[in-house]
């Protein structure tokens, strides 16, 4: 793998993982609160609500728990891509879970939605990942995987 393949891997598990951190600090008020400028939830409580639109066809306690779920693995994956370790199962349960939000945004929100938050790019940009031969700089390398 030549020197630009090897950091645009690295800069793409970042770019994802950092990406997923931050909108769980956002669902928890650790870039501000509700309406300052760049936040999009500000709390938990705006958080649930907004997954809720996204599944208008669960009940508001399914709604809950799978924004609670989708929480817990975009800490899991984020944390995963960032450290390099289980990276292609990391990166694929990220692409999915991001289509899963671009499909959602897209139907109950509009086709404008998804493509504006650069969701379906980052589904694509987790597929790509997936399809790594070699995750350089990562506890996968360093273990032998």
């Amino acid at each position: 793998m030549d020197k630009s393949a090897k950091f645009a891997q690295l800069f793409l598990r970042l770019a994802l993982g950092f990406s997923f951190l931050s909108a769980v600090a956002d669902r928890f008020g650790m870039w501000g609160a509700q309406g300052e400028p760049s936040v999009a939830w500000g709390n938990w409580s705006s958080f649930l609500d907004y997954t809720y639109l996204l599944v208008p066809y669960m009940s508001r306690a399914l709604s809950d728990i799978a924004g609670t779920v989708a929480t817990v693995a975009e800490v899991l994956f984020g944390i995963l891509l960032i450290i390099g370790f289980k990276t292609r199962l990391a990166a694929l349960g990220s692409a999915l879970l991001l289509v899963v939000f671009a499909l959602s945004m897209f139907v109950f929100l509009g086709a404008k939605a998804p493509f504006d938050y650069s969701v379906f790019t980052a589904a694509a940009g987790a597929f790509l990942l997936a399809a790594v031969a070699k995750y350089e700089w990562s506890v996968d390398q360093s273990i032998g995987k």
